[in-house]
C-alpha cells in the first residue's frame, strides 16, 4: 500500500504531463474481467485510456489521475492493485499436468471453496440415498444442502457480477451466472441452481489455470537469470622487504552479490557449469558457452577473450573472468522479459474485435432472453413457472438461455491462442512483439533479405591485394611493399567504420609483416554505402566502391579491367586512392550461411508459397554469385545504397502484398521500419535489433523465419476453429432450449467444455516446433 501511496504522490507532484502508470491487477479469472475493470477505470476523471491483460494481469492507463481513486474503484469492482513488480522470479510455480491444475485451483480460496462444497455435496447426496431423513423446516433435506451449497459458492460470483453493473455498467458473465443461479433457486431447480455455479466456476479455473501456465512460461525466462552473481573485487596488501621497503600488490577476492547490485564494469568469475548473471566481455578464459537457454542454439558455442556472453547462458568446461557491460535491468534476459511480457499483453486485431463484439453481444442476449420468457408467457398464455406435470416453464429456458449464451469461450479462445504461439516462439528464440505483428506474419507473402550478414555470415575476408605499382596477379599472400602500402592506407581508414568489409582489412592489415603500424586518420567522413574518407598526413585518401570515384584519378585507367574481372568473379572490391591517385584495390568475399539455401527452400515450400527476394548493396556479379549458391531466391536487386533499400521496399509495399524485411538490424534500419514486418538478424547486435525490429531472431537462423511464419499461419487457423466451435456449440444449444429440450446443468456444461476445448486447442502452440 505504501509503494502505491509513493506512486501517487509522484505523479501529483508532476501533473504537468499525462503519466502511463503501469500496475499490477490481482484477482482476475477470465477474458470478461478486464474488460470490466477497463470500462470502470475509464470513467475515472483524468482517465484518456486504460488496458488492461488478463494474461499478464497488468493494466496501463494513460493520463492524470489519483492513483488512490484507481486503487479505490479496483476494490469496489472486486479485485486487488499491486504496483507491478520488475521481476517475478520467487512466483515460478511450474504447474505441470493435472497435479498441477488442482495444486492450482487448491491455491486459489475461491476454487478451494468450490471444491469442499463439491466434497460435501456429494457426501449429502450419498447420505440421503442411504439413509431416510426427514424435512427440515418443512424442506427437503437436499433442497437445503443444494439452497446453502449454492450461497457458499456463488456469493463471490454474486458480489463480482452485482458490482460490475453497479459501478462499471457492464454485464457480465458473472452476472449473468448470478441471475440464473438465484432464478433457478426461485423455481425449485436447487440441484441444477448448485451444478451450475460448481461447473461454472471450473470453467472459470481452467480459463485462470490456462492464464497462470502462459505466466509460469514469462517466469521461466525470468527465472534463467541467476539471482547472485561472484563479483572479483580487487584490494591491496603491503609487504615489507629486506630493505625496509613497502611494496604493494593488488589481490582480488570473491564477493557474492545480488545481480541487481552489479554494476557496468565490475569483474566477475563464472564458474563451470554455472548460469551467466549478467550480459558481458570475456575477459579471461576460453569456454564453449550453451546458449539455447536464450536463443535455442542447441550446439555449444567457444568464446574466448574479447567474446561478448549472455546473461542466462550456460558456462562449459573452464572459468572465465567477464567484465559487465550491461546491469541485470537492461541485459538480455530483461529485455526479452520486457518484450514478451509486452507482447501477451497487446491485442491482436481478432482480440479486439471480439472484446468489441462481446460489449454488444451480452446485452443483446440478455435483452433476447426476457423476450423469451415475456413474448410466450404475455402474448400466448404459457407457463411462466415449470408445469404441473413437470415440464420446464418459460423462466426457465430464459435462465438456460442466459448460461448458453455466455461469451466465455468466445473471448478466452483468441488470446490463450495468441499467448501460447509467443511464449512458444521465444523459448525457440524468436521474439515478436506483439500479437498484432504475429497476426500480420501469417498474411507476409514476400520475404525480402539483405544479403551481407543475413544471407551470408557478415564476416567478409580479404581474398586478394592488387597494387597499381604490382608486377604479380592478385594475391594477398604476396610479400609485396606496395600491397602493403595500399593494405595500411585502407587500414588507417577502416579502423573507424565498424562495416563487417571495414574489419575484414583492419584484421587482413594487422597479420601483414610490412604493416608495422596502423596510424590514425584525421577529419573522418563516412560515404554511406559507398566508403570512407579522410586526411592521412595530411594527404586526402578514400577507400571504397566504385561509385565514390570520379572515374579519372591517376591510374584509374590502368587498373580498372583487372578490378572489373575481379568483381566478375563475385568477390567485392574495394579502391584505395590518395590525393587522387589510385593506389591499387582490394578483394573481398564473404562466405554463405550453411542453412541459406534450406532455409529459403522451407518459404518456398509453405502454402502458399512465400517469394524470395534480395536486395543488396554490392555489385551484380557479387549478388549474382549469392543466387548461383542459393537458387531459391526469386529476385535480385544490387548495388543499392540504405536509401535505395527502402525504396524498393517502398515499391513493395505500394503492391498491397505484404512484405517481410531481413536484415542484421543496424544498416537495414530503414527498411527494416518501413516493411510490413521487420525481422532482425539479433545473434550479433542484439540491443539494436531488438529496438529497430518487430521480430527479432535470437539466434542467427535463417531457418527461424520460416518457422515463425509457420506458427503465426498456424495460430490463426486455430483462433479461426476455436471461434467457429464456440459459435457452433452455441448455437446448437440456443436452438435445442427454445423447445426447452436443453436443461440448465447442461447449458453450463456445455458452456464448460467449450472453455475446455478452446483452451487446450490453444495451448498445443506450446508443443510446436
Amino acid at each position: 500500500m505504501s509503494q502505491l501511496k509513493a506512486l501517487g504522490k509522484t505523479l501529483r507532484n508532476n501533473s504537468s504531463q499525462d503519466e502511463k502508470i503501469s500496475l499490477k491487477v490481482l484477482g482476475m479469472d477470465c477474458g470478461a474481467c478486464a474488460m470490466t475493470i477497463e470500462s470502470g477505470i475509464r470513467k475515472l476523471n483524468g482517465v484518456k485510456d486504460v488496458k488492461v491483460s488478463f494474461t499478464t494481469e497488468t493494466m496501463e492507463i494513460l493520463g492524470k489521475v489519483d492513483i488512490e481513486l484507481i486503487e479505490k474503484t479496483i476494490r469496489k469492482l472486486g479485485y486487488k492493485l499491486t504496483k507491478e513488480k520488475t521481476n517475478n522470479f520467487d512466483d515460478l510455480k511450474n504447474y505441470k499436468g493435472l497435479r498441477g491444475f488442482f495444486a492450482f485451483i487448491w491455491g486459489q480460496p475461491i476454487y478451494r471453496r468450490a471444491i469442499l462444497v463439491s466434497l460435501l455435496t456429494l457426501l449429502s447426496i450419498t447420505v440421503d440415498s442411504q439413509l431416510s431423513i426427514p424435512q427440515i423446516f418443512s424442506f427437503p433435506f437436499l433442497t437445503l444442502v443444494f439452497s446453502t451449497a449454492v450461497i457458499i459458492a456463488g456469493t463471490p460470483i454474486f458480489l463480482k457480477g452485482f458490482r460490475s453493473l453497479f459501478f462499471a455498467g457492464q454485464i457480465t458473465i458473472d452476472l449473468l451466472m448470478a441471475v440464473a443461479a438465484i432464478g433457478a433457486l426461485g423455481i425449485g431447480a436447487t440441484g441444477e441452481a448448485i451444478t451450475v455455479i460448481l461447473l461454472f466456476i471450473l470453467g472459470e479455473a481452467l480459463e485462470a489455470f490456462s492464464a497462470e501456465k502462459a505466466r509460469d512460461s514469462l517466469r521461466s525466462l525470468l527465472s534463467l537469470q541467476p539471482q547472485d552473481a561472484t563479483v572479483l573485487e580487487t584490494h591491496s596488501e603491503n609487504h615489507e622487504g629486506d630493505a625496509h621497503k613497502q611494496n604493494n600488490r593488488n589481490h582480488s577476492h570473491e564477493v557474492i552479490k545480488a545481480v541487481e547490485k552489479v554494476n557496468t564494469g565490475d569483474r566477475i568469475l563464472v564458474k563451470p557449469g554455472q548460469r551467466i548473471p549478467v550480459d558481458g566481455e570475456i575477459i579471461n578464459g576460453t569456454s564453449s558457452i550453451n546458449q539455447a537457454p536464450v536463443t535455442g542454439e542447441e550446439i555449444p558455442v567457444l568464446k574466448a577473450v574479447g567474446d561478448e556472453v549472455m546473461a542466462g547462458t550456460v558456462n562449459g568446461e573452464a572459468a572465465l573472468e567477464i567484465l559487465v557491460t550491461r546491469p541485470s535491468s537492461e541485459g538480455t534476459i530483461a529485455r526479452i522479459a520486457k518484450l514478451v511480457q509486452q507482447a501477451q499483453a497487446q491485442r491482436s486485431p481478432a482480440e479486439r474485435f471480439i472484446d468489441r463484439f462481446a460489449r454488444y453481444y451480452t446485452p443483446t442476449i440478455v435483452v433476447i432472453a426476457i423476450g423469451v420468457v415475456a413474448i410466450p408467457v404475455f402474448l400466448l398464455g404459457k407457463p411462466f413457472l415449470n408445469d404441473p406435470d413437470g415440464g420446464h416453464g418459460w423462466l426457465y429456458r430464459g435462465l438456460t438461455l442466459l448460461i448458453i449464451a455466455c461469451p466465455c469461450a468466445l473471448i478466452i479462445s483468441i488470446p490463450v491462442t495468441v499467448v501460447s504461439g509467443l511464449t512458444r516462439l521465444a523459448q525457440l528464440g524468436v521474439l515478436v512483439k506483439s500479437g498484432a505483428l504475429l497476426d500480420r506474419l501469417a498474411d507476409i507473402m514476400i520475404v525480402a533479405f539483405d544479403k551481407t550478414g543475413t544471407l551470408t555470415e557478415g564476416k567478409p575476408i580479404v581474398t586478394g591485394i592488387r597494387s597499381i605499382n604490382c608486377v604479380h596477379p592478385l594475391n594477398k599472400h604476396q610479400d609485396c611493399l606496395h600491397c602493403d602500402e595500399v593494405m595500411k592506407y585502407a587500414a588507417t581508414l577502416e579502423r573507424a567504420s565498424e562495416h563487417p568489409i571495414a574489419y575484414a582489412i583492419v584484421s587482413e592489415a594487422a597479420q601483414r609483416k610490412g604493416v608495422n603500424h596502423i596510424q590514425i586518420a584525421e577529419k573522418i567522413h563516412a560515404y554511406p554505402g559507398k566508403g570512407i574518407g579522410g586526411e592521412i598526413n595530411n594527404k586526402t585518401a578514400l577507400v571504397g566502391k566504385k561509385d565514390l570515384f570520379k572515374g579519372n584519378e591517376l591510374g584509374w585507367n590502368k587498373i580498372i579491367n583487372e578490378a572489373k574481372q575481379t568483381e566478375r568473379s563475385g568477390q567485392t572490391v574495394m579502391y584505395v586512392s590518395v590525393e587522387d591517385k589510385v593506389l591499387g584495390f582490394i578483394g573481398t568475399q564473404d562466405a554463405i550461411r550453411n542453412n541459406s539455401s534450406n532455409a529459403l527452400a522451407e518459404l518456398k515450400e509453405m502454402t502458399p508459397p512465400i517469394s524470395n527476394i534480395m536486395l543488396t548493396g554490392d555489385n551484380i556479379q557479387t549478388a549474382q554469385r549469392v543466387t548461383n549458391l542459393i537458387p531459391e531466391i526469386d529476385k535480385i536487386k544490387a548495388g543499392l545504397l540504405p536509401a535505395e533499400k527502402l525504396e524498393e521496399i517502398e515499391k513493395l509495399y505500394n503492391q498491397d502484398i505484404l512484405t517481410a524485411m531481413v536484415g542484421d538490424g543496424i544498416n537495414d534500419a530503414p527498411a527494416l521500419a518501413r516493411a510490413d514486418i521487420g525481422i532482425a538478424m539479433g545473434g550479433n547486435g542484439t540491443a539494436q535489433a531488438m529496438e529497430i525490429a518487430d521480430v527479432v531472431l535470437m539466434q542467427d537462423n535463417l531457418s527461424h523465419v520460416a518457422m515463425a511464419l509457420r506458427m503465426a499461419r498456424k495460430c490463426r487457423a486455430i483462433i479461426k476453429q476455436n471461434i467457429f466451435l464456440s459459435l457452433l456449440l452455441k448455437i446448437a444449444f440456443l436452438i435445442l432450449t427454445v423447445p426447452g429440450i436443453t436443461t440448465l446443468w447442461m447449458a453450463v456444461l456445455a458452456d464448460v467444455g467449450a472453455t475446455l476445448i478452446v483452451t487446450i486447442n490453444g495451448m498445443r502452440l506450446l508443443r510446436q516446433t
